[in-house]
């Protein structure tokens, strides 16, 4: 029996200009202030600390932007995809995007639970060794195992990376792709990939383009 819901609804969003620079916790804030400034029924957490009930597939870390974040929202009242993105952009942070929205089961798993994979761009600057950072890659994707340590625990990084590729952006200048696993207990960080190939993580522009969930629909 559901408490006090009757609809859940996803949605994809971009994060970008000032909106890169909130943390996940603001970023939550945030998208609440707007659900309740657009007067959609959202459903509340019981108990003491009663909170909307609101849910993000993966925490995107600050600095970075992204064309693909998705969240679920539970509401009291049925109300149609199209009308709750008219409602929810009409209020909505500068820097945050709605694109989509869709109706999922009430009994849906939660999206931390059946995320796959995610995809990031790096745009790197004009002094990056293309040749080089090529051979990195190869390197890198050619390695059986890639030993890291991570909250003083030990792991491989390998089979995190599902796919690394190099190439010209539409600036010119050089950019990867980094397809990467997003399970739980198994997901593959871009900074430490990034380490890996000898890049600074803090001065380069990550970019998420994807999240794959193993019931994702469109």
């Amino acid at each position: 029996m559901h408490a006090n819901y009757v609809q859940r609804l996803r949605f994809r969003f971009s994060k970008f200009g000032p909106a890169r620079y909130i943390s996940h916790l603001d970023l939550a804030r945030t998208l609440e202030r707007a659900l309740n400034r657009a007067r959609l029924p959202v459903a509340y957490t019981q108990g003491f600390n009663r909170r909307p009930r609101l849910q993000f597939a993966a925490a995107l870390p600050l600095g970075f932007t992204s064309e693909a974040e998705l969240g679920d929202v539970w509401l009291l009242e049925v109300v149609e995809p199209a009308a709750a993105h008219a409602q929810m952009m009409s209020r909505m942070a500068p820097g945050i995007v709605v694109h989509e929205v869709w109706e999922v089961p009430l009994e849906a798993p939660a999206m931390q639970a059946v995320t796959i994979e995610t995809t990031f761009e790096v745009f790197l600057p004009t002094e990056v060794d293309g040749a080089g950072l090529q051979e990195r890659v190869e390197t890198l994707l050619a390695a059986e195992s890639l030993p890291r340590e991570r909250r003083d625990k030990r792991y491989d990084l390998r089979p995190l990376v599902h796919d690394l590729s190099l190439a010209r952006a539409a600036d010119g200048n050089w950019k990867l792709t980094l397809r990467l696993a997003l399970r739980e207990g198994a997901t593959g960080r871009p900074d430490e990939v990034l380490d890996a190939l000898g890049l600074d993580p803090l001065d380069l522009h990550l970019h998420r383009t994807s999240i794959v969930l193993d019931d994702d629909t469109p």
